[in-house]
């Protein structure tokens, strides 16, 4: 009856964490049942997994693969493909990971997400899904359109409200196209994805700083700053609050005065969410001085110890929900390449050791629940973007992604140790545990460090269920 039972004295279940058998049947968890209650059938298998955490397969909200990459003269390339990042999020303990497809003038968005399925289809090792992306001017023709893809399962619209750096002006979206966005994701069931920093701000200290000589990348917090994200995400959100049902999640919030906005509009009951990145929690502005410092660095910057604390805060009390990577995977040459406020490259080489990191920072250092880890690293991304109950729980009938988090695997992180690139921003940091098995719909894709799993990663569908978008409730 069960091809597989894992067994553990220490599983989180979306009802607390106890002692359980969980069965597997093909792809699916068939049951939950007290420990040492159900037995594999013949030819099926038994892990035992008692002493360690069992916790569903974690979502990485926030990822970019095979993207665009600028360099320093002028050309540009292409971050590391789904099938290098899937790999090392597969050997961290994340099973499902988000991209994002993006629409440029010229297409229909049907087009882009088809293209952008060539990147991934066959060519992926975890299950994924797809933000669409729109920028610049967005003509007429693009809301019918946006209001298609929602209905076609791709329920979340990324929108930049800021250009992010001189030389890559045109990713902004005016406020008036956002309104007639907002208009749709509201009459449709979308959710919008936001990267908020106040552009006016932003551009105004690029040319301040240039005009001033301080042009090195350690000034970039200066540019990126605390009043452009209280700006920003105060001016979105109540836009959407003038568009009744407009749900948004803000995405890497990095500092208290986003916190703030959130907080406050979560307070008024609006359905607005925010993620945050392991970056931001356990970085500060005070680490670009480091040797190679850009290796921290990701858009919006990292800000002060403040900041930080607020984040701290915010995963305490319903106002930061899920934890992000930002992923861009390249090599280190790449990641220093620039040294200026308007080169440096964004993102960073991290999906693999994000599980472990949180666990060791939350679990560990600041006496997280499980459970409160497992909602900020798996479960809310699932909730808030569609993907749950299929992903971010253990419990029959969900999808057979289960994560074994080994104390005894405990480690200092080695770069030459991981699967993504030639560096790594967590170089030398201990963590507390590691993954000693993976296991995508029902088949093990890691076991003790060896690599199973194929390229057979599924396209996941989405569908924000209407308590999320109708907010009020703590997740």
């Amino acid at each position: 009856m069960f091809d597989l039972i894992i067994r553990s004295d220490r599983v989180v279940t979306p009802h607390g964490v106890g002692a359980h058998d969980i069965a597997i049947q093909g792809e699916k968890i068939a049951a939950v049942g007290a420990y040492g209650s159900l037995s594999p059938t013949e030819g099926g298998r038994l892990i035992d997994a008692s002493g360690k955490i069992v916790i569903p397969g974690g979502i990485d909200p926030h990822v970019h693969c095979k993207w665009h990459v600028p360099n320093v003269d002028g050309t540009a390339g292409l971050s590391d493909p789904p099938d290098v990042v899937s790999r090392a999020a597969l050997h961290g303990g994340t099973t499902t990971i988000i991209d994002f497809a993006r629409w440029t003038h010229g297409n229909t968005i049907q087009g882009t997400i088809e293209k952008r399925d060539q990147d991934w289809i066959g060519q992926t090792y975890c299950d994924y899904a797809y933000h669409v992306m729109v920028e610049g001017a967005l003509p007429p023709d693009i809301f019918g359109q946006i209001a298609e893809t929602i209905q076609a399962g791709y329920p979340t619209i990324k929108i930049f409200t800021t250009d992010i750096r001189p030389s890559t002006r045109g990713r902004m979206v005016d406020f008036g196209d956002i309104w007639e966005v907002f208009k749709v994701l509201a009459a449709e069931g979308g959710m919008g994805v936001i990267h908020a920093e106040d552009n006016d701000i932003v551009m105004h200290m690029y040319d301040k700083l240039i005009r001033e000589g301080r042009v090195a990348f350690e000034n970039m917090a200066e540019v990126h700053n605390t009043l452009s994200e209280d700006l920003s995400f105060r001016r979105i959100i109540r836009l959407a609050e003038q568009v009744p049902g407009t749900a948004l999640y803000m995405m890497h919030v990095s500092a208290a005065t986003g916190t703030a906005a959130i907080r406050e509009a979560r307070a008024k009951r609006l359905p607005i969410y925010g993620e945050s990145l392991h970056q931001y929690m356990l970085y500060t502005s005070e680490d670009y001085k480091r040797p190679n410092g850009q290796m921290y660095h990701t858009y919006p910057s990292l800000k002060s110890q403040q900041d930080q604390d607020a984040l701290w805060a915010g995963t305490l009390d319903d106002t930061i929900h899920a934890i992000a990577t930002d992923e861009i995977c390249c090599s280190l040459a790449t990641k220093t390449q620039g040294v200026r406020i308007d080169d440096t490259t964004g993102g960073n080489a991290a999906v693999e050791p994000r599980v472990s990191l949180m666990y060791t920072e939350m679990v560990e250092k600041r006496g997280y629940r499980l459970e409160k880890f497992v909602d900020l690293v798996s479960t809310n991304a699932a909730k808030v973007l569609g993907l749950y109950p299929r992903k971010g729980a253990i419990a029959a009938g969900s999808d057979a992604d289960i994560v074994v988090l080994d104390p005894g695997l405990r480690r200092t992180l080695d770069a030459k140790e991981l699967h993504e690139t030639d560096y790594s921003p967590w170089e030398g940091r201990e963590v507390a545990v590691w993954p000693s098995l993976t296991v995508l719909r029902g088949q093990i894709a890691v076991e003790d460090g060896a690599f199973h799993a194929r390229p057979n990663g599924q396209y996941l569908p989405r569908k924000i269920d209407p308590s999320i978008l109708n907010g009020g409730t703590k997740l």
